[in-house]
């Protein structure tokens, strides 16, 4: 799939959005005001009303960034390269730490209560990534080079497990970095589901610059 142009003026929009995400991520916006949204994206309310006209539009645009992102991982092609797991491993990898450190219950019950078509349209594209996951792993099974365990807990364990140990209160408690969490948990999940006589097919050189680039979102929103 062709990636659509992105204007210089959607471009200005994202970035105002991505400023304002880890806030609604926190608290929600049912109380946010246009003054507030504004302060968060670090502009004027002149610069704002520039590009967002009501508050159910910067919502929608956050709705949309998110909605964008997921639908950048594509059904993967998987053929006779059995590398080819290995690269789409990693790239689920990557998406599943960034969406579960972003998208919040608090964020989702307000988006349910305030806006429920923007709520049903994250809803549906989430789904839709976790059956073309689900089927990611039935797959890698099928092909002998995934262990077989239930797929439906792995999915299970990225939002309960990886949710809770990148918690800030749990690296402060066990004295941890969020990089040596996360590469203890690739290691893990790696070690879960590949066997062990596949486990060569996985470039682990690849995932440094990846958890590289996580950390550094992570850090730039404490």
């Amino acid at each position: 799939m062709t990636k659509p142009l992105v204007s210089q003026q959607d471009k200005s929009k994202i970035k105002l959005l991505k400023k304002l995400i880890s806030s609604v991520m926190k608290d929600g916006f049912q109380n946010l005001r246009m003054d507030d949204i504004a302060k968060h994206m670090d502009v004027s309310r002149a610069t704002m009303y520039k590009h967002f006209s009501s508050k159910e539009e910067v919502i929608e645009g956050v709705v949309q960034v998110f909605v964008d992102y997921i639908n950048e991982l594509e059904d993967p092609q998987l053929d006779n390269d059995e590398k080819s797991f290995g690269i789409w491993f990693q790239q689920l990898f990557e998406q599943s730490v960034s969406l579960v450190g972003k998208i919040s219950d608090v964020f989702l019950k307000d988006l349910q209560s305030a806006y429920p078509d923007l709520y049903d349209l994250l809803k549906g594209t989430l789904n839709k990534r976790e059956q073309q996951t689900l089927k990611f792993y039935q797959f890698g099974k099928d092909k002998g080079i995934f262990n077989q365990i239930n797929e439906k807990f792995i999915l299970l364990q990225d939002d309960v497990l990886l949710r809770e140990i990148i918690n800030i209160k749990y690296l402060l408690y066990n004295q941890i970095s969020i990089q040596q969490v996360l590469h203890d948990y690739y290691q893990f999940k790696k070690v879960q589901l590949f066997k062990p006589e596949k486990m060569s097919i996985v470039d682990d050189s690849s995932i440094h610059p990846i958890i590289d680039h996580i950390v550094e979102k992570f850090n730039r929103t404490l």
